[in-house]
């Protein structure tokens, strides 16, 4: 992973138990990288992101456990924007569906009625970081 001129956005799913990432940068069109995390590990992964990739910001989602994963992060001395999050899990399901395309008889069924068989998460959070992006663009 290489670090954009501009910087990367960290966009954040605060779970009580897990919390999903997303890094995204203006000039990709695909996130450079997804994943889901437990909560308490998540201050040694952003470390570990912020060293590989440079973060300029953070889009926290403003749902659960907002408060406790902004301060875990405030510590790391990156800015952090509170983003709202609503419907992200709805939109974060149909996300999952375009880069992972039902197969078999599940592709018959209308999308509405699929479940993905994963935590989504990371989805969720790519959304919030794009919002972010949505609303300031990069310096």
């Amino acid at each position: 992973m290489s670090p954009a001129a501009g910087g990367a956005i960290l966009g954040i799913d605060p779970g009580t138990r897990k919390c999903g990432y997303a890094v995204v940068t203006e000039a990709h069109a695909r996130p450079l990288e997804l994943g889901i995390v437990a909560t308490n590990r998540l201050a040694e992964r952003i470390a570990e992101l912020a060293g590989r990739v440079r973060v300029r910001a953070v889009a926290l989602g403003g749902g659960t456990h907002t408060a406790a994963v902004a301060a875990l992060v405030a510590g790391l001395g990156i800015p952090v924007h509170v983003i709202d999050e609503r419907e992200t899990t709805l939109l974060a399901r149909r996300r999952y569906f375009e880069v992972h395309p039902p197969t078999g008889w599940r592709r018959l069924l209308p999308q509405g009625l699929l479940l993905p068989p994963c935590p989504i998460d990371d989805f969720a959070a790519l959304l919030i970081a794009e919002r972010l992006l949505e609303r300031e663009p990069p310096p």
